[in-house]
């Protein structure tokens, strides 16, 4: 399971909103012009999760992590099992192609702007 606070008394209202709206994304986007991230990929893992990785999981590293990607397009923080997000983002990068990317971006704007499954 992908630990995440709901109602974590540290995140301000601005902070919540910013959160909720995926508005703290934005200063991704530099990481992108400089080339560090991609627009679509797997999301970057946090260090806890690398811990719980299994050898085939660490293919989630052959391509640059991206602001977006299937988890968060199948709902974000709806589907909150690590394996199950781990094989997702698995499948992107074995059958990726730049009509799956495409599809990805259209599929975020929605996503991003229902807030479906935003914490």
């Amino acid at each position: 399971r992908v630990f995440k606070i709901p109602n974590d008394p540290r995140i301000t209202t601005l902070g919540r909103f910013l959160r909720r709206s995926s508005l703290d994304e934005l200063p991704q986007l530099l990481n992108v012009l400089e080339g560090d991230m991609s627009m679509v990929g797997p999301r970057p893992p946090l260090a806890s999760e690398v811990e719980l990785y299994e050898e085939h999981n660490y293919t989630r590293f052959d391509m640059k992590p991206g602001i977006t990607g299937p988890w968060q397009v199948a709902g974000r923080n709806v589907v909150t099992n690590f394996d199950e997000i781990v094989a997702m983002e698995t499948e992107y990068l074995t059958d990726w192609s730049l009509l799956k990317d495409f599809s990805i971006l259209l599929k975020t704007v929605p996503a991003v702007l229902s807030m479906k499954g935003a914490v």
